[in-house]
């Protein structure tokens, strides 16, 4: 017998007994997600809008100082916003430099943290966009909220090569003196438009 084997052998022997695996904690579940889901997103920062339809959230858009005041804007939505710079013509991602405002789809939002799913096919050729613009408006769907983060991590779907983030209100830090900093290191302010009937 090789020494490798007696060690083997003497590990096994000395093994602890198996024990089943934890069970799987159940998550929260709300009765009303959508009140949820507005509280936890503007306890973090974000600005939440509800709107029954397209027509609606565009007019709600003209409503928004730095939507009116923006210079560059890209929108990942059809159909909202109007947007002067076109992510499929732009090469380097410098180039994004001074966007002031991204308009971003959302896949579903989490009623638990007020967090919204982007996949990264979302965001087109360009996914700095999300970190660069000063100012980032999210649209999500009514119909497609869940409770806790059990339930998002079963509808989240990764193409490969590929990547996704949640997002939840604008960037924010408070790891100088704890003191909440907004828009340290992303856009300044996050708007999300929460669309059906």
């Amino acid at each position: 017998m090789s020494s490798r084997d007696t060690i083997l052998n003497a590990l096994r022997r000395n093994a602890p007994p198996l024990s089943p695996a934890p069970r799987m904690p159940e998550g929260i579940t709300y009765p009303d997600p959508e009140k949820q889901f507005a509280a936890a997103f503007t306890s973090v920062g974000g600005e939440f809008v509800r709107v029954p339809d397209y027509a609606t959230l565009n007019v709600e858009l003209d409503k928004l100082p730095y939507y009116t005041n923006a210079h560059r804007i890209v929108s990942l939505v059809e159909g909202v916003g109007t947007p002067n710079v076109a992510l499929d013509s732009i090469q380097d991602p410098h180039a994004l430099e001074g966007v002031d405002l991204a308009i971003i789809p959302g896949e579903f939002g989490v009623a638990e943290n007020g967090a919204v799913w982007i996949p990264g096919s979302a965001l087109g050729s360009q996914r700095a966009v999300y970190v660069i613009s000063e100012h980032l408006v999210l649209v999500v769907a009514a119909d497609r909220l869940v409770s806790n983060m059990h339930q998002a991590y079963e509808r989240v779907k990764i193409e490969r090569p590929g990547f996704g983030l949640f997002i939840s209100g604008p960037s924010k830090t408070a790891d100088i003196e704890q003191a909440l900093v907004i828009g340290a290191h992303g856009p300044r302010s996050c708007t999300l438009y929460m669309v059906g009937p």
